[in-house]
């Protein structure tokens, strides 16, 4: 794998970890009544596996598109 490719896959990780990590700590519910749980993780998640992949199919197209204008020359 090549290195311009390591800020899209590094986003892509953090993203699915912050969901795995919402799943295992899980909600409660406090002495008073108040759901407690670590709902910053799910638009965080999402957004950085969702930029991670954008990120990832951008570097690609434009690699592709590169190498097929230098292979026409």
């Amino acid at each position: 794998m090549k290195l311009k490719y390591l800020p899209a896959l590094l986003l892509f990780i953090v993203g699915i970890g912050c969901l795995i990590a919402h799943s295992i700590i899980g909600a409660k519910i406090g002495s008073d009544g108040i759901l407690i749980e670590p709902f910053f993780l799910l638009p965080v998640g999402y957004l950085l596996a969702a930029l991670g992949i954008i990120i990832g199919l951008t570097v690609g197209i434009v690699s592709f598109s590169r190498k097929t204008k230098k292979s026409f020359k």
